[in-house]
């Protein structure tokens, strides 16, 4: 539902009331949807068949404080928290020069590597063990796909400008299940 509602800016609420679908209810392989706000009549989508979960690699130490490193060196142009606006970052937001090797800030698998969420550019999302997810955003060039596995320090992409910024950089989330934290507080160095 998150990704059909932010592929078509449309709230998830409102996607969920527009085709009569409770909070709890998940989709169906094949249902197709009404898209609200999609022209004179109301676009629809077929929902694809959901991807298979990637079991994180046994034996890997758990992340906690000081197990991540940093993806990149260069300067926090933006930082975790409430934005002007209204907005919030999740991450933080590193300028470094086109081309700049984006490394996996710990070992785990690539669960997403891809460019369908919108103002992120070409993304990649590593889950780790324990319910750990980092996410990269805003790369030139993927170096790694779904389901590769990878190793901290690992180069897994360029950094570029895709998506909604106007000057390279690497945005970088860590999250521990669905809490987003502040990856200074979580970082070694």
């Amino acid at each position: 539902m998150y990704s059909i509602s932010a592929q078509h800016s449309v709230e998830q609420s409102t996607l969920r009331s527009a085709n009569n679908i409770g909070a709890n209810n998940s989709l169906r392989v094949g249902q197709c949807l009404t898209i609200p706000g999609q022209g004179a009549s109301n676009a629809q989508v077929a929902t694809a068949a959901p991807t298979p979960r990637v079991k994180p690699p046994i034996g890997l130490p758990p992340p906690s404080t000081g197990q991540f490193i940093w993806p990149a060196e260069g300067r926090i142009v933006s930082r975790f928290g409430p934005k002007e606006g209204g907005l919030h970052n999740d991450g933080i937001n590193i300028a470094v020069p086109a081309g700049t090797s984006v490394m996996a800030a710990q070992s785990g698998v690539v669960a997403y590597a891809g460019n369908e969420l919108r103002g992120y550019g070409n993304l990649l999302l590593v889950r780790h063990s324990n319910g750990w997810m980092t996410a990269y955003a805003h790369n030139g060039e993927l170096l790694v796909a779904r389901g590769d596995m990878v190793t901290k320090g690992q180069s897994i992409a360029t950094a570029g400008r895709t998506g909604s910024v106007q000057s390279p950089q690497i945005h970088f989330e860590i999250r521990r299940g669905s809490e987003a934290l502040d990856p200074l507080k979580v970082m070694s160095g």
